[in-house]
């Protein structure tokens, strides 16, 4: 699996359409569902996104759990109850949810924002404040992480 890179702002249609990223879509070219899992995120105001084998990983990290954790069931419950598989359309639309583009605020206009493995999608004017405060915890953390070779 390729990664989800950098940020892209794209308005919904009137239809409530709005077109994934040509690069996101690359970055999920191969995989057998061709379109992407969304979900609440419970961490931002935000839409959490992935691939489908994602959610396989993400569900195997959970099989690690113990059957009867309530940390289990609150998991399940965001991530695999809320999660909507939608495919992509002949010219890379989704139609995101009411449910979800109201969790996030989003009303015209959406920023897709890669995260590696993942990528969320923002209001623009949320995001743009997030990710100000984040630069900003980092300028004062100055986190450091080695990379192996």
């Amino acid at each position: 699996m390729s990664l989800f890179l950098s940020s892209y702002e794209n308005r919904l249609d009137t239809k409530g359409r709005i077109s994934v990223p040509a690069s996101f879509r690359a970055a999920i070219n191969g995989e057998q569902f061709a379109g992407v899992v969304l979900f609440r995120s419970f961490t931002n105001n935000c839409i959490e996104g992935c691939t489908m084998s994602r959610m396989e990983q993400m569900a195997h990290a959970t099989d690690k759990m113990g059957v009867f954790d309530s940390d289990l069931d609150d998991l399940s419950a965001m991530l695999f109850a809320d999660a909507r598989p939608l495919q992509f359309d002949v010219t890379g639309r989704i139609v995101i949810p009411n449910d979800l583009l109201q969790h996030a605020g989003i009303t015209d206009t959406a920023v897709f924002v890669g995260r590696g493995n993942s990528f969320q999608i923002w209001n623009p004017s949320a995001f743009r404040a997030t990710q100000e405060k984040s630069l900003n915890n980092l300028r004062a953390s100055r986190p450091n992480f080695k990379i192996s070779e």
